[in-house]
């Protein structure tokens, strides 16, 4: 392997300020179901993170813990940079795209990517011009009168990731977003979503279980292991910050597939092995 695929796949650690850290997450349901074990993780600021590994590692679920959805049963998640915004709660600046788009169909667009601010009292005149400043940057302002079941697959995932950043986060989760759309329309995306986070200035965290579409996306990959999900693997990318698709036929981009196949195919054998 040439000297740049050591270097794209190097297991070093971001040099910027952590945002939120996860320590010895432990995760069971009340079925009894050990979903996360010793899990530590710390999520950089500025970096495109993603959980990869196979169905049941827990990555949704940890997920779900730092967005405020869940809780563990042991172990702790650490804010060490506060991201207040103006009512003073870190969770305020946390943006989910959830793996659909779970829009409301009785509502068009505009009053989808509304709701969050909504559910903060402000009111529809008070934010027009942010909603339709989101729907703008994901490419859909001449559409914020039509209907979900006017739009496609794409274009419905679209509204959701409008109704995410519309009430500016600095702290994007993403699961599984574009898990159900067709190639074509996936890569597009993907390049959008690359867009916004240079644009917008993200953290992101990005669920997937696609090696090839997490070593496009990603600064950084940490690889789990089979249920119960915990850290086997980080992959840093050391691709360009723009990227295209010159970038996915790039010696780095390849070589780090083939890194990052291997180290998931070794954590689907390392399940219930504690």
């Amino acid at each position: 392997m040439s000297s740049s695929a050591n270097t794209a796949t190097a297991d070093t650690l971001p040099t910027s300020p952590t945002v939120v850290r996860l320590a010895g997450v432990n995760k069971t349901f009340s079925n009894g179901t050990l979903a996360l074990s010793g899990l530590d993780l710390d999520v950089h600021e500025g970096e495109f993170l993603s959980l990869l590994g196979p169905s049941g590692c827990g990555k949704s679920t940890a997920l779900r813990i730092i967005a405020g959805l869940g809780q563990p049963s042991s172990g702790s998640i650490e804010w060490p940079r506060t991201m207040h915004d103006a009512t003073g709660s870190p969770e305020r600046s946390i943006g989910f795209v959830f793996q659909e788009p779970t829009l409301m169909p009785w509502a068009d667009v505009f009053h989808n990517v509304w709701l969050p601010l909504r559910l903060k009292g402000q009111s529809k005149a008070s934010v027009r011009a942010s909603v339709m400043e989101a729907l703008d940057l994901v490419g859909l302002a001449s559409f914020a009168k039509a209907y979900p079941r006017e739009l496609s697959g794409g274009m419905k995932m679209r509204v959701s990731i409008a109704r995410a950043l519309v009430t500016r986060p600095q702290l994007l989760l993403m699961d599984e977003p574009f898990a159900a759309l067709d190639e074509i329309t996936r890569f597009k995306l993907n390049n959008d979503i690359l867009r916004l986070k240079a644009q917008l200035g993200w953290t992101v965290v990005f669920v997937t279980h696609s090696v090839y579409e997490s070593v496009y996306l990603s600064s950084r990959i940490v690889v789990m292991a089979a249920r119960p999900g915990r850290v086997v693997r980080t992959v840093t990318v050391d691709g360009p910050t723009v990227r295209d698709e010159d970038f996915r036929t790039s010696d780095t981009y390849n070589a780090t597939c083939r890194t990052v196949s291997e180290a998931l195919h070794s954590a689907m054998g390392a399940g219930d092995h504690l």
